[in-house]
């Protein structure tokens, strides 16, 4: 038998909470395997999120919970959006002090630390419990790849690869129609799974966040490409794309403009080309497709990597991190980095480059 390495960290907590997403089990699987084989540590699993604490939902977990889950998509501790800190942020709304009980629950389990594996929201209140005196190892997931302080995310490829093949086979049936076809990929602030999908998938509009789009552009573009013979295109948008328009609103009057011209962003766009160039235009939305099943190769090895690294971070008693991807390494940085932040597609950014070079539009004129 092996004998364990010296552990600062003699038992942990472990939870996924947000939205789920392609590699959780694998990166689960990681910190739990290095975590109990090579260090000698006891794993509580938190069922549900941090809704898990308040619901005094947590177990165990033995090799035979977490071993054999590599490819499997979803998350075997479930999942919550749960945001316990609304209860002290917003006092009033809920009675109980959802903090509260949470820290009480940590020390009742005797628990040296907490891992959190989750997205902006997850590693945020991560963030905050740290503050609370808690010991909390933040692991970041999203298909959004958003999350301040890594570069890549896992979850991200996987949705990379779904909604790439989304956009192939969109092209087929835009071209045997002569359409214009729209599609909705997830990203709200942020603009890297649409823009990266868009270039993979050859998309001849790709809208984003970050660039409010004007519609006489678009309309000049597919006109061009009408010209030219080419009778079809393929929009590639965000689910936050916004015209120019939107993006001088207040929220709250974007947020009522969108509720009057729903029922999402592909629909509303669609219905916009169609109405400045005439153009037979339809609308589809990936949706949850994006975030379900197996994880990619690229996914699983990057879950486990992040999930090995969060052991070892364990094992030295380095608290207060978040594991993180920088340049071509693991390595980590303090919560309070990605606490409360997106990270958006900057201007510079050499895909955005790409995808002019190809002849994509960004939705201006450049």
């Amino acid at each position: 038998m092996v004998q364990a390495r010296k552990s600062r960290t003699k038992s942990f907590g472990i939870l996924t909470a947000g939205g789920d997403c392609p590699g959780l089990n694998a990166a689960i699987r990681g910190v739990c395997m290095a975590a109990a084989g090579r260090y000698g540590m006891k794993i509580i699993g938190i069922m549900n999120g941090f809704k898990g604490f308040l619901d005094e939902s947590y177990r165990t977990l033995a090799p035979a919970d977490y071993c054999g889950i590599l490819t499997h998509g979803g998350t075997i501790l479930g999942a919550s959006r749960e945001k316990p800190f609304d209860s002290v942020e917003k006092p009033g709304k809920i009675a109980d002090d959802k903090v509260r009980i949470i820290c009480e629950a940590y020390r009742k389990l005797e628990l040296d630390c907490l891992v959190a594996l989750g997205g902006n929201g997850t590693n945020t209140t991560a963030s905050k419990l740290a503050r609370e005196g808690l010991n909390v190892i933040g692991l970041p997931k999203t298909i959004d790849n958003d999350i301040v302080g890594t570069d890549l995310t896992f979850g991200f490829d996987s949705a990379l690869s779904v909604g790439t093949d989304a956009i192939d086979r969109l092209c087929t049936t835009a071209q045997s129609h002569n359409r214009i076809i729209v599609i909705e990929l997830m990203g709200n602030k942020a603009g890297w799974l649409a823009l990266y999908a868009g270039v993979a998938g050859g998309g001849d509009i790709i809208l984003i966040p970050e660039i409010p789009y004007d519609l006489k552009a678009i309309g000049r573009h597919l006109q061009r490409r009408a010209a030219a013979g080419k009778t079809f295109s393929v929009v590639v948008a965000a689910e936050g794309a916004m015209s120019v328009e939107e993006a001088q609103m207040e929220k709250k009057e974007r947020k009522k403009y969108r509720k009057e011209n729903g029922p999402s962003t592909a629909y509303r766009i669609a219905r916009e080309i169609n109405e400045q160039t005439g153009l037979e235009t339809r609308a589809t939305v990936l949706g949850y497709m994006q975030r379900g099943g197996t994880p990619s190769a690229s996914d699983r090895l990057l879950a486990t990597a992040l999930g090995t690294a969060a052991a070892d971070l364990l094992a030295r008693g380095e608290y207060g991190r978040m594991v993180s991807v920088t340049g071509s390494g693991i390595g980590s940085v303090d919560l309070s980095v990605p606490e409360g932040k997106k990270r958006t597609v900057p201007a510079d950014n050499q895909m955005l480059d790409t995808a002019l070079a190809v002849e994509t539009c960004l939705g201006v004129d450049f």
